[in-house]
């Protein structure tokens, strides 16, 4: 007899451990194959409609103008339910004798143009703040690189700084780095990330030259002075082309001054006159017919249609963007409507 036949139990443990790596292995395949199912749902997620589905909120408000997605739609509806319903309740007579349809337009316009102004105002201002911060913290890259450090020293170092809105940034490709992400690698992320043209252009001359061999102080170096002139050109540009937005709010408000006067006292003393008129003239008869709240309700329509367009013209002139020029025109709208709502 053996040694295997005299130690009991020798070959089943001999069998379990002939069992154990095939069933490491089994389960080795199937989590494999568990995780690139995650990855794959993940990866249809990421991008197209799953993505809209998954994450509408942020879809929706990362770019200004994806808000219209919704607003439009709305704006429509409620106004065709509106002025569905005023229509049932007081019939067609409602649209030419009562200002309750120029209001729901008015409520539907805001509201499809409102959103957009407010989400535009948010990102302009997250745009300025991150570009003002670029040239600081490519200078102090470049500083410290100078001084013999490696730059993922040099961007570990800095990201203990302050950059205002821009430290998050630096510090995630500060992580990025310290996990042996290439330099270049994530600068891209980096500009991906802040989603601003002077990013985008900064990050691609970094990147390239890094790539070509050239001394990385210099790169940055010339990265810090190209943003800053472009920042300090934009601010001039801002500043010079004031004068021209706040012309354009001037005439929009004496336009509306003078359709103000021209309503309430040529229009009233009009009005006036065919009270007290007898005689069967020809110009007595027209003083007569004279309909003041037609003309009311045309000088309303032109004072709200020139708020609308003069806030448009202000944004693309003041700056460059009419979109930027969509809160001029919802002030200048609300300002038309409760003026001639309520005034006159």
């Amino acid at each position: 007899m053996g040694l295997k036949d005299k130690i009991p139990g020798f070959g089943a443990k001999k069998e379990v451990s002939k069992q154990i790596p095939g069933k490491k292995v089994a389960y080795g395949d199937s989590a494999e194959r568990e995780i690139e199912e995650k990855l794959d749902y993940d990866r249809a997620h990421r991008v197209g409609f799953g993505r809209i589905v998954r994450h509408p909120v942020k879809v929706l408000t990362e770019k200004p103008i994806n808000i219209l997605i919704v607003c439009v739609p709305v704006s429509l509806i409620f106004f065709l339910i509106g002025t569905a319903t005023m229509i049932r309740q007081y019939g067609l007579s409602v649209l030419f004798t009562t200002t309750i349809v120029d209001d729901i337009a008015v409520i539907s316009i805001l509201i499809a143009i409102g959103p957009l102004a407010i989400l535009d105002i948010r990102e302009t201002r997250r745009v300025k703040n991150l570009e003002e911060a670029l040239p600081n913290f490519f200078r102090d890259l470049a500083g410290m690189n100078d001084s013999g450090m490696t730059l993922p020293n040099a961007v570990h170092l800095v990201s203990a700084g302050e950059y205002s809105t821009l430290t998050p940034f630096i510090r995630k490709m500060d992580s990025e780095m310290s996990w042996n992400v290439p330099f270049v690698q994530a600068m891209y992320r980096f500009g991906q990330r802040l989603r601003t043209p002077l990013a985008d252009r900064s990050v691609d001359l970094i990147a390239k030259a890094s790539r070509a061999g050239g001394d990385a102080s210099e790169v940055l170096r010339a990265a810090a002075n190209d943003t800053y002139e472009f920042v300090k050109l934009k601010t001039e540009r801002r500043n010079n082309m004031m004068i021209y937005v706040i012309i354009v709010l001037v005439s929009f408000f004496v336009f509306l001054f003078v359709i103000f006067v021209l309503v309430t006292t040529f229009l009233t003393t009009m009005a006036t006159a065919a009270q007290a008129s007898t005689g069967a003239q020809s110009g007595a008869q027209f003083i007569k017919n004279l309909n003041i709240f037609f003309y009311k309700r045309l000088f309303a329509h032109a004072a709200m249609i020139q708020g609308i367009f003069s806030g448009l013209v202000a944004g693309q002139m003041g700056e460059g963007s009419v979109v930027a020029g969509l809160k001029y025109s919802a002030i200048m709208l609300i300002i038309a409507w409760i003026a001639f709502r309520f005034f006159v």
